[in-house]
């Protein structure tokens, strides 16, 4: 909600939601803010903090989306991400939102916040749902007991955002931490103790962690505490009296002494729950376990998963051609309406050939995106993609990869740049690193208009079945390598997969249309800058520079064409020379002199210089190897991967069959993804395994391309 009684001068508040993923924090912030981000019922949907402002009540405040995270100690990088900004930008108030379904589980990290010295509210969300299961809580006593303000909320309805608001911009004006930490039993308090006083005992050691929490993440052995700790001038001691406690806490409670702060927090929480949270019984088993005992079953889970994927790209074929050709038909009439207007011959080929022939290819594939889009997310919103993670996380497992990891490799079929960023949830640094480097042969949504295309040229009886056979060779090859690099460069154990099952709610109009809009709407943002900026320089370094005239070969093709075809009239043979010409043009131009250079590297595999062409310029961005097709065939008016011209003119091309369409479409699933994705591997992993990944999907692309050509030549499959 918005108060419109703010401006621009108002008070400013800085605040950051906090919590567990699935606790529904995106859907409130997008509820507070208006803001149309990503609302997923999954973990490890928010990987970068997101910002968005609100006016209550004459402030500005101004809400921090953080990534959901399940503790505060430095193991994954969204914990790390969430444990920095609060302490280092030090928000005026954390929210913590929890599902009241769960509420112990949930306030384990809330208690973790209000220890940063910071001032907490607790915002208690889906208490429409936990009543409906029989929960009560008592918000004002719960309140009382931990000493912070806890608030009711729905978020998918915004109903108590208001209180909420007020809650907050009360916590920010007190301008205090909460009095109250969770107390740790005498035992670990007595320690506690000794080590606060011992770090509040340097006054030039200010740093921006509160020393109770400091005394905490020492005894849990805290990596990062323990290299802040090393500037205090009396670290030496510091560290002598945290082994010490450590010690005496293991062997006192003959258990890790992480362990031991965990089940004391843990009983905190529970004594605070006992006294504020009442339980009635609810007759019958709800409708999440009867559901999951059909879809998660041993035997039938995997196999429904399946199906359902198969379906869903089924129906995204069988709907999307009818707006996919509705759209060619436009950019046909779009292109004959406006050619005859353009003067001068080079404006006519830039913006027929160059801008409607390459962006128009890329934006006629847009009814599939939404389709595809509007699917997967109806399984995400109803919570089917959390069981997913949970069906395969065995079948992974024999891969070397997480259950966690099936979240990004499903990802990579829409993007491989969120999809490598949402590895961050991934806690172990070998587990990221390896699906990391599978994301890419997920087969991203950018590289379907090129299936489309070669599909329903070369395989017009079943081009949904060889686009899926794409897919999978892709989820294969992804499981492969995975399976590779866990046996050598990446040895290790896979870590355990804990993750939380939301229960199944069902999705809103609202959160499905923000997923559609934020895919469909990227998509033709990009087609609109990148693609069209790719495609004017595409036409420019295939236009130009123009060959020397030559009257003598354009004689002599015109003879030997008259002696082909002895009945061809003055207007066939004229065709004929102005396709000479523009073939001849086309070689001369800087594409034809690189696409020549790159030949030796790409004859192999069947192709020719104007593929290998078509291939480079896919490392902008993978839809732009279409609309290049489609400039250096010369079919630039209004053709798409579905177009009939585009289609012609591959099927007239000798080089082309139904094996090298097969081949190619192989090569680009595999080789390196479009430098944005690149670009975000250098940042999750580093210059190395960039360097690493290039060279290793490059000759896994290159030698796979070649295979399928040798041995399909063998079996005389490329006629």
């Amino acid at each position: 909600m918005r108060d419109g009684s703010g401006t621009r001068n108002s008070p400013r508040l800085r605040v950051a939601l906090a919590g567990n993923p699935n606790a529904g924090k995106t859907t409130l912030f997008n509820s507070l803010t208006g803001a149309h981000h990503k609302v997923g019922n999954y973990p490890g949907v928010t990987v970068e903090k997101r910002e968005g402002s609100v006016f209550f009540d004459g402030s500005e405040i101004v809400l921090i989306d953080l990534p959901g995270t399940y503790s505060l100690t430095a193991y994954s990088l969204d914990e790390v991400i969430a444990r920095d900004f609060v302490l280092l930008e030090r928000p005026d108030v954390v929210v913590s939102v929890m599902d009241s379904t769960n509420i112990e589980r949930h306030l384990f990290l809330c208690l973790q916040f209000q220890e940063l010295g910071i001032p907490v509210v607790g915002a208690l969300n889906m208490s429409d749902e936990a009543e409906s299961k029989g929960i009560a809580i008592d918000g004002d006593k719960l309140s009382l007991l931990l000493g912070m303000p806890m608030v009711k909320i729905v978020g998918t309805r915004g109903k108590g955002v208001e209180a909420l608001l007020r809650a907050i911009r009360s916590a920010a004006a007190s301008a205090a931490a909460s009095p109250k930490t969770t107390d740790y039993g005498p035992e670990l308090e007595e320690w506690l103790g000794r080590i606060e006083r011992l770090i509040d005992s340097d006054p030039a050691f200010a740093p921006p962690y509160p020393s109770r929490w400091l005394a905490v993440k020492l005894v849990e052995k805290d990596s990062v505490a323990v290299k802040r700790i090393g500037v205090h001038e009396l670290h030496a001691e510091i560290v002598a009296l945290c082994g010490e406690a450590v010690r005496w806490i293991e062997s006192h409670f003959a258990k890790d002494a992480e362990v031991v702060v965990s089940e004391q927090r843990y009983g905190y929480i529970h004594g605070a729950c006992a006294e504020t949270v009442a339980r009635s019984p609810v007759k019958g088993s709800g409708a999440t376990e009867t559901v999951d005992r059909f879809l998660m079953g041993r035997f039938l889970g995997l196999p429904i998963f399946i199906l359902v994927i198969w379906g869903i790209f089924r129906l995204t074929f069988a709907l999307g051609q009818y707006p996919v050709a509705w759209l060619d038909s436009f950019f046909g009439w779009l292109s004959a309406l406006i050619g005859p207007a353009i003067p001068g011959v080079y404006l006519h080929s830039l913006v027929i050939d160059g801008i409607i022939g390459g962006v128009g290819s890329v934006l006629s594939f847009v009814p599939l995106i939404v389709i595809l889009f509007f699917c997967l997310s109806i399984l995400e919103d109803t919570g089917y993609m959390s069981r997913a993670a949970f069906i395969t996380d065995k079948f992974l497992h024999g891969f070397g990869l997480h259950g966690q990891s099936f979240l990004p490799l499903m990802l990579g079929f829409g993007c491989s740049v969120p999809a490598i960023l949402s590895t961050r949830t991934l806690k172990s640094p070998r587990d990221r690193i390896v699906t990391a480097l599978a994301v890419p042969f997920m087969s991203c949504g950018a590289k379907l208009p090129l299936y489309v295309l070669l599909a329903g040229a070369f395989f017009p009886k079943n081009p949904a079945g060889a686009v899926m056979a794409i897919y999978g060779i892709g989820v294969a090859l992804a499981g492969l390598s995975s399976l590779l690099l866990s046996k050598t460069v990446l040895k290790g154990e896979v870590t355990p997969f804990v993750m939380e099952l939301p229960p199944y709610r069902l999705p809103t109009l609202r959160g499905i249309a923000w997923h559609v809009w934020e895919k469909s709407s990227q998509y033709a943002r990009k087609a609109g800058t990148v693609i069209l900026a790719a495609s004017i320089l595409i036409w420019a370094i295939t236009t130009f520079p123009h060959p020397p005239q030559d009257i003598g070969a354009r004689n002599a093709e015109a003879s030997a064409y008259r002696t082909i075809q002895p009945g061809a009239s003055e207007g066939e043979v004229a065709a004929h020379l102005a396709a000479f010409d523009a073939g001849r043009n086309l070689e001369y131009s800087i594409a034809g002199r690189l696409g020549h250079a790159i030949e030796p590297v790409v004859r192999p595999l069947g192709f020719d210089w104007k593929i290998g062409v078509a291939v480079v310029t896919g490392f902008a961005a993978k839809e732009i190897v279409v609309s290049t097709m489609g400039i250096l065939y010369k079919v630039g008016t209004g053709e798409s991967e579905n177009s009939k011209g585009l289609r012609s003119a591959l099927l007239a091309d000798p080089i082309f069959s139904p094996l090298t369409a097969f081949v190619l479409m192989l090569f680009v699933l595999v080789i390196p993804p479009c430098f944005a994705a690149l670009a975000t591997l250098k940042a999750e992993l580093g210059w190395r395994w960039l360097a690493f990944a290039l060279c290793y999907m490059l000759s896994i692309g290159w030698a796979l391309a070649f295979t399928a050509k040798s041995i399909g030549s063998a079996l005389g499959w490329g006629a």
